[in-house]
């Protein structure tokens, strides 16, 4: 590559690494006169690269939004660390529903990689092990998951339509305060004029967004994360579970994490002893009962099952097979 093409190519980098650079700067990392500097530009601008001139005594050069992506300059570590971002992202199915384009970047920046830079990634690659499986895919389509974060980061409303877990279809207004990425799918939370509720929906279940009119206030202090993980706590199951624990709500979460258990500290009663006297409510709803025994045992606090019944028995049995097992001094004799 001859010397002024690669010192455009600097250029580019250099620009793309954010904010504006004077003349006289860039003169200096290009090792060149100013003049020079003002040449490569018009190169870059002759490429279609969207260069913009900033005129001032503090002028220079940034790029400017342009109609297509110009050649992207990146370093050895964006390069990897692009990479392992499209792998994690797949992985943990945040991917939209073009979830092909990621393949494709990642084989586009994988081509290009210096032969010592692609050996490195293959050697991560080859070494690294993921300790959860890759989650199932439910991407939501591209359209929508711009639609929707545009909405919500202009307070504007939208018009869905949405296909239920029981099949049902609807076409609804929504007032979007947040997208929530969690457990491998994109959600959004938000009030229902319709019913004058907030609802959380499923971004892979919408088949379009479509933004309307007008914009709205989303109310103070709303966290979008906390919301989801509470309507997942208090989605309709087959067993409603209230327990109280001897012990703080962050002890409770630290066995029951808020999508699992919707958790409130009862007031200590003025008790001179009121951190070990705390108790917290905790209500669940399951399909399956048969894990709650281990878990309300992990949690090593006493406690009380105020429902369902059919609770009790299952914590006894459990506690009498703990037991049996604790009094076993070998492994039982073979018949």
């Amino acid at each position: 590559m001859s010397r002024p093409i690669a010192r455009v190519l600097m250029l580019l980098e250099l620009l793309q690494s954010g904010g504006l650079r004077t003349v006289a700067e860039l003169a200096a990392r290009l090792e060149v006169d100013e003049r020079t500097v003002r040449r490569y530009a018009d190169h870059l601008l002759d490429l279609d690269v969207p260069v913009e001139s900033v005129r001032g005594r503090h002028g220079g050069y940034r790029l400017a939004s342009g109609y297509r992506m110009p050649p992207l300059m990146l370093s050895d570590d964006e390069a990897l660390a692009v990479l392992l971002g499209l792998i994690a992202g797949r992985r943990a199915g945040l991917m939209t529903a073009t979830g092909s384009a990621s393949e494709t970047a990642a084989a586009k920046i994988r081509r290009v990689l210096p032969e010592r830079l692609g050996h490195r990634l293959d050697a991560v690659l080859a070494s690294l092990a993921f300790t959860s499986p890759p989650s199932a895919p439910s991407a939501p389509d591209t359209a929508v998951l711009l639609a929707i974060a545009d909405a919500v980061r202009h307070h504007r409303p939208v018009s869905i339509r949405y296909t239920a877990a029981d099949g049902r279809r609807s076409e609804r207004t929504l007032h979007p305060y947040g997208l929530v990425a969690h457990a491998g799918r994109w959600y959004v939370t938000g009030g229902d004029p319709a019913i004058g509720e907030d609802r959380t929906f499923r971004l892979d279940r919408m088949a379009e967004a479509r933004t309307l009119p007008g914009t709205f206030d989303p109310p103070d202090g709303f966290d979008p994360a906390r919301r989801v993980l509470a309507a997942m706590a208090s989605a309709p199951y087959r067993h409603e579970v209230t327990v109280r624990v001897r012990g703080t709500a962050e002890h409770v979460r630290t066995r029951l994490p808020a999508g699992v258990a919707i958790v409130e500290e009862l007031a200590s009663g003025g008790s001179p002893d009121a951190e070990t006297e705390r108790w917290s409510r905790v209500e669940m709803r399951v399909d399956r009962l048969d894990w709650l025994p281990a878990a309300l045992a992990s949690l090593d606090r006493p406690f009380t099952i105020e429902r369902p019944e059919e609770l009790r028995g299952l914590v006894t049995r459990f506690a009498e097979r703990l037991a049996e097992s604790a009094r076993q001094e070998g492994p039982p004799e073979a018949p």
